[in-house]
């Protein structure tokens, strides 16, 4: 019997995702056209014996977020459930804290996943590769390939070429480590939580020693990272191996980098969930009103938006209910990894460089209001805006 984790974080993760992340938790953000949580939903429900999927994070239960669970319960025919935690407990506190929880019903294996990251899930892959590497109860991290300077953005794995053990592990090294990063998903037996155990004791014992805990070591002791206090300590150890995955996969850490992670799933569709797709890497939520001669690339629209006639957007998120006026133009720039480099990743934006805001995709609230023939360029516009003239490299509060 199998179970999977999804690690959904918590309200103050999606700060670079605002101002969407004011209107739907980050996970629930439509991403080619369903919830980004979905995408990791049906691929575990595809896996023989997965019984249960657990969402862990300390976003207060809410109605979209019971909505989501009760549509995909209905759909997949899977039971899933949301654990949620007292405070940011990080990728293994997270885990520990609902070991019990995850234990129950004895599996014999369970995945870890990360919701913010875009992949083609390849968890039977991973189930195989974990039979034929180590002994029954080591552990697999799936990992990809990026280039030199990318790497350094993220964990990276050195490996023993000829049996995949991990020998080396270093979460955003500051000099060249390896070529191999981390991808956020990860394929664990019961026995990782005795090494996560063994970290949350040593912190209990430091926190004792600490003399200006103030009551808090109870919250420090339980904050455990998966990746810097529990895969630095095994690598080396013959409990952990790597599964390097040639297929898509992106981490989806801001607005921009959804529209590249619904072009990779978009890509997908064509394969898959053909009477998904609708344009060159657009999708379009319910309700949605498009009149004529409109030009739409790169876009996610939002349900209950309206794109009046010759309108163009172009490389934006168009908020739900916003409206943009006839022979407007809503332009942003793309941030894409090169074309030209296989390896190459999104880059993590950052919002402003030199003092002046970094030109990026454009992003509408809700309920904003674009008049006609007005150009609005890599600005982000806050909810409830009615605009009356251009704007360019703007945040528009």
């Amino acid at each position: 019997m199998l179970k999977s984790v999804i690690l959904i974080g918590g309200p103050q993760k999606g700060t670079r995702f605002r101002p969407l992340s004011f209107e739907v938790p980050k996970p629930l953000f439509p991403v080619a056209g369903v919830p980004m949580l979905q995408h990791h939903v049906e691929e575990c429900a595809k896996v023989p014996n997965m019984k249960e999927i657990l969402l862990i994070g300390f976003y207060q239960p809410n109605e979209e977020l019971t909505r989501f669970m009760c549509s995909a319960q209905q759909e997949f025919k899977i039971s899933i459930r949301y654990l949620q935690e007292y405070a940011a407990l990080g990728t293994g506190g997270g885990i520990y804290h609902f070991r019990d929880q995850i234990l129950s019903g004895g599996p014999e294996a369970f995945f870890i996943m990360n919701a913010d990251v875009c992949s083609e899930f390849p968890l039977p892959e991973m189930l195989n590769f974990q039979k034929e590497h180590g002994e029954p109860s080591s552990f697999v991290i799936l990992g990809t390939t990026a280039n030199r300077k990318q790497s350094m953005n993220y964990g990276c794995i050195v490996e023993n070429q000829q049996t995949n053990e991990v020998l080396h592990y270093v979460e955003k090294p500051s000099t060249f480590v390896s070529d191999i990063i981390n991808c956020g998903i990860y394929l664990f037996t019961p026995e990782i939580f005795q090494h996560i155990g063994a970290v949350f004791q040593k912190n209990q014992q430091d926190m004792l020693l600490d003399e200006q805990t103030n009551g808090n070591g109870w919250h420090r002791a339980e904050a455990i990272r998966l990746e810097q206090d529990i895969f630095t300590a095994l690598a080396g150890q013959g409990k952990l191996y790597v599964y390097k995955t040639p297929a898509i996969w992106s981490q989806i850490k801001s607005a921009g980098s959804a529209i590249y992670a619904s072009r990779l799933y978009l890509n997908q569709y064509h394969k898959t969930h053909p009477e998904r797709l609708l344009g060159p890497n657009v999708s379009i939520g319910t309700g949605v009103t498009i009149g004529a001669g409109v030009r739409v690339r790169e876009s996610i629209i939002l349900h209950g938006a309206t794109l009046q006639d010759h309108s163009c957007v172009l490389n934006c998120i168009v908020g739900w209910d916003s409206t943009i006026g006839k022979w407007a133009r809503v332009e942003g720039t793309p941030s894409d990894p090169n074309p030209n480099d296989p390896y190459a990743k999104i880059d993590s934006e950052t919002l402003f460089r030199d003092g002046k805001l970094t030109p990026s995709i454009t992003i509408l609230g809700c309920n904003v209001t674009i008049p006609a023939e007005v150009i609005i360029l890599n600005s982000i516009v806050l909810p409830y805006k009615d605009l009356n003239r251009s704007f360019k490299n703007q945040i528009i509060l």
